[in-house]
């Protein structure tokens, strides 16, 4: 332990290259400490964040469910209304000297309202399951952003004890000092 904390009192003491430069230090450049931190947070949110897309999927796959139940209900009233058309078509046949343009608008127009039944469910379905995928990934992401959060301050508080955090206090007081004396 006194040779890490050494370590960066030696550090302290390399001449200063200017005001303008490459920073060759490891230890000030922190890629060491992300790729842990970044260890961490995979390692302990692949569950969770698994955990939840598992959930949010379920969920939107009863919605999917829920929309195709509809779709077929909709199918189901369009072939009633075929059966309808049929029936219509029957009695124009009939009708044929009476009125047959007068027979021939309420077929259009009771395929027009199925046809538009039809894509205002498909339309349904699909904006519940944008909704669905989007509310699932802002979730997910305030999730791993809590934890990430949690884990870092619980990893620094971990690994900071009251001694390796003097003497660094120290080290860095000294590196100052020398750095004013150089400027001086």
């Amino acid at each position: 332990m006194k040779n890490l904390t050494d370590s960066f009192v030696y550090l302290g003491h390399w001449p200063s290259a200017g005001s303008f430069g490459f920073n060759t230090d490891i230890l000030a450049t922190n890629p060491i400490n992300l790729s842990v931190v970044l260890g961490v947070l995979i390692f302990f949110g692949k569950g969770v964040l698994n955990d939840l897309l598992d959930n949010r999927k379920q969920r939107i796959l009863n919605t999917i469910r829920n929309s195709e139940e509809l779709r077929e209900g909709a199918i189901e009233q369009l072939e009633n209304a075929r059966a309808r058309l049929r029936k219509v078509e029957m009695e124009a046949d009939q009708f044929r000297v009476n009125g047959y343009s007068e027979i021939e608008r309420e077929k259009l127009n009771l395929i027009n309202s199925t046809y538009k039944t039809l894509q205002q469910l498909e339309n349904y379905k699909n904006e519940t399951i944008r909704f669905e995928e989007q509310r699932a990934i802002n979730q997910v992401r305030q999730r791993v952003f809590q934890q990430a959060l949690q884990g870092a301050i619980g990893t620094l508080n971990s690994c900071l004890s009251n001694e390796l955090h003097l003497r660094t206090i120290n080290a860095n007081i000294g590196m100052f000092g020398t750095m004013k004396e150089i400027t001086d």
